[in-house]
């Protein structure tokens, strides 16, 4: 049977019609994106030094610089220069050979034009990435109502902690997430039959490469059975790993061979508040980090069991940005650390809310489709520290940090905050998580419900 054409796939993705939109979405969009980035700029001014430290992107420029100016003269039998490396405040290099070695290249800029790249390749990112969701959920034949909605929710994402931080640490999670989006809502990869380019699959290959996190996306791709991606993502994977040993042959034995990159806890204390995945809850829950290993490989199981499951019949019932989130959130959850910065798919999860209560047909499911929205935004917002005035000032953060921390305490330290927090300081502190475990069962849930109603159909006469 011949596959069908592209844009018959991406029109058939949206289940429910998309709305016209009125037409002062547009400007409304735009006016909310200039507003959102003028407060962002004036708050960047007055704490420069916190919000433009960029202190990751600090330790992935001395990681490309190691592979260009320290490893080819390297003594190979005294260690690894990469990862033994200690940069200040104690950091280390922690992601695969390969993210240094794209590092490398980067590297030759200024750390100036390194510092504006990084951000506007990311806040380009986000917009690139709610432009595919947008088209995803039907507004491909929209175009006003698509970038309306876009810049909209741009400017919402830009005000939440995950993409604030991400900015000011000079992270790549931005990137990350835009490839992951660009192999699973362009194309015929939107529903199944649909037919993929012989691209899509690279995107999460080479994102894993840089962090392992979105390796979750390749069992989500065979659940789908999109065999093909699958295999793509794989070998882009695995070429990764190639291009790593080939040029940094020391370090990647380091890192893959002697298993490197299952210690999590190598830069940092688990419970740290910080770490917004089941482990650190559970760690922080149970009082120590050995006591909550099992409980949380239990959870993890579970909750990746789960998630995939509902991730592939939202897929397989033509909703592709739920799915996507699905599959987002149950990486999150069970990574043994997810740093607060890297739940910027709250972003998608936005737009996501904000179609479902516009094409909610009675008014008061419109309106807690909104109401749900709004309260994703509040609990991700970036807020002024008025609960650390004497410390902080009015410096943004996310509701996590309204609880003590921690951070990069070693194992002989003998007081951790997180061991004892009680009352709004547990909501506050794990704001994250919970909210994550109650969106995929609410996914979770939308599946099974989808799954009983195509039963029913194939039961009736």
């Amino acid at each position: 049977m011949q596959a069908e054409p592209v844009a018959a796939t991406e029109a058939a993705a949206a289940t429910v019609p998309a709305p016209r939109g009125p037409r002062w979405l547009l400007p409304a969009g735009a006016v909310l994106l200039v507003l959102v980035l003028a407060g962002y700029v004036a708050d960047l001014v007055t704490h420069l030094s916190y919000l433009a430290a960029m202190r990751d992107l600090v330790v992935y420029r001395d990681g490309g610089l190691i592979v260009r100016h320290v490893s080819p003269a390297y003594d190979p039998h005294r260690g690894s220069p990469l990862y033994d490396w200690t940069g200040s405040h104690g950091v280390q290099f922690t992601y695969p050979p390969f993210a240094a070695v794209l590092f490398s290249v980067a590297s030759v800029l200024s750390w100036t034009v390194m510092r504006w790249a990084m951000t506007l390749a990311s806040m380009a990112a986000l917009g690139l990435t709610l432009w595919l969701v947008f088209g995803a959920l039907g507004y491909r034949d929209r175009p006003a109502v698509r970038a309306g909605g876009t810049l909209g929710v741009s400017a919402l994402a830009l005000a939440t902690e995950p993409v604030q931080q991400t900015l000011s640490l000079g992270q790549v999670n931005l990137l990350l997430m835009l490839l992951v989006a660009a192999d699973l809502l362009t194309g015929g990869a939107l529903v199944p039959g649909g037919r993929t380019r012989w691209w899509h699959g690279i995107g999460i290959g080479v994102a894993a490469g840089v962090k392992l996190t979105p390796l979750i996306f390749i069992p989500y791709l065979l659940l789908t059975r999109r065999y093909r991606q699958a295999a793509t993502a794989s070998g882009a994977f695995a070429a990764t790993v190639a291009l790593g040993y080939a040029i940094l042959p020391g370090d990647s034995g380091t890192y893959w061979a002697n298993g490197l990159f299952l210690k999590a806890n190598r830069i940092v204390f688990l419970g740290t508040r910080g770490n917004q995945s089941l482990r650190g809850v559970l760690a922080r829950l149970a009082g120590s980090v050995s006591a909550g290993t099992v409980p949380w490989i239990a959870a993890a199981v579970l909750v990746a069991v789960a998630g995939l499951v509902a991730a592939a019949l939202l897929y397989r019932a033509r909703q592709p940005v739920p799915a996507m989130l699905a599959c987002a959130l149950t990486g999150l959850l069970v990574s043994p650390l997810s740093w607060d910065h890297h739940w910027v798919w709250v972003a998608p999860g936005l737009a996501l809310l904000a179609h479902l209560g516009a094409v909610a047909g009675r008014r008061a499911v419109r309106a807690a489709w909104w109401g749900a929205g709004l309260l994703l935004f509040l609990i991700f917002a970036s807020w002024p520290q008025l609960w650390n005035l004497g410390q902080s000032g009015l410096t943004p953060a996310g509701l996590g940090w309204y609880a003590p921390g921690t951070y990069f305490a070693t194992g002989s330290k003998p007081w951790y905050h997180e061991f004892h927090w009680h009352g709004l300081q547990l909501l506050a502190g794990n704001s994250a998580v919970l909210t994550g475990l109650v969106c995929l069962a609410a996914l979770v849930v939308t599946a099974g419900l989808g799954l009983a109603r195509e039963r029913r159909r194939d039961l009736s006469p």
